[in-house]
């Protein structure tokens, strides 16, 4: 991996950065270094935040990978019959989100809501939401960008009938978040709850084909 890979940031970062940047300049101009440095501060974590660092995706087309990068703090069954991972990225960890399996998008829905915390279980069902179906020959899963209390804008960059590859990248949620990723029976989980994730590198689970 090459260091250009890891300097790449999603185009939502510039209209942070760009405003940021143009007043660390003015404020040195003016001789106001305590402002100038606080403005290159927030530069650096706007950076950081949106950085986009390419991921080794794995091969074996049984394989779910994680849809984000952060904690695995629930698994439980749904009232659906798909069972719930829960992750939870802190502002810390890389927030593009990435699809879990190969496939066609079906239905893609947003929902208002509030803005819990993103680790408190109640985020699944009351936050502000996105959900994109994600289905292929061997399976259908659902992936739900979740805002937090940080979190007030869901970036979604896919739309219904799109066609999208394990572990490309399908959206971002700004400044801390949740994902729930919802399986169907015929998946084997290979992550605990304490696990720590890589969006698109990450493994969560593996298709039963039988």
């Amino acid at each position: 991996m090459n260091v250009t890979s890891n300097l790449r940031m999603a185009k939502e970062a510039y209209p942070f950065l760009v405003p940021l940047g143009l007043l660390a300049v003015f404020f040195m101009l003016i001789g106001l270094s305590w402002p100038a440095a606080i403005c290159l501060a927030l530069v650096g974590f706007v950076a950081f935040f949106f950085r986009d660092p390419e991921r080794r995706i794995p091969a074996e087309t049984s394989l779910i990978v994680s849809p984000a990068d952060g904690k695995v703090v629930k698994i439980a069954p749904h009232p659906n019959g798909t069972t719930r991972v829960s992750i939870f990225l802190s502002v810390l960890d890389v927030h593009i989100n990435r699809a879990p399996v190969a496939g066609r998008i079906g239905n893609v829905s947003y929902e208002p809501g509030k803005f819990r915390v993103a680790f408190d279980d109640r985020a699944s069902v009351e936050n502000e939401r996105n959900t994109l179906e994600i289905s292929n020959e061997k399976c259908q899963v659902s992936v739900s960008q979740i805002a937090g209390i940080l979190a007030r804008r869901i970036v979604c960059w896919k739309a219904s009938g799109d066609r999208v590859a394990r572990g490309e990248r399908i959206g971002l949620i700004k400044f801390g978040s949740r994902v729930d990723l919802l399986l169907p029976q015929n998946v084997t989980l290979t992550v605990e709850v304490g696990d720590r994730v890589q969006g698109g590198s990450s493994i969560i689970g593996r298709i039963n084909d039988g």
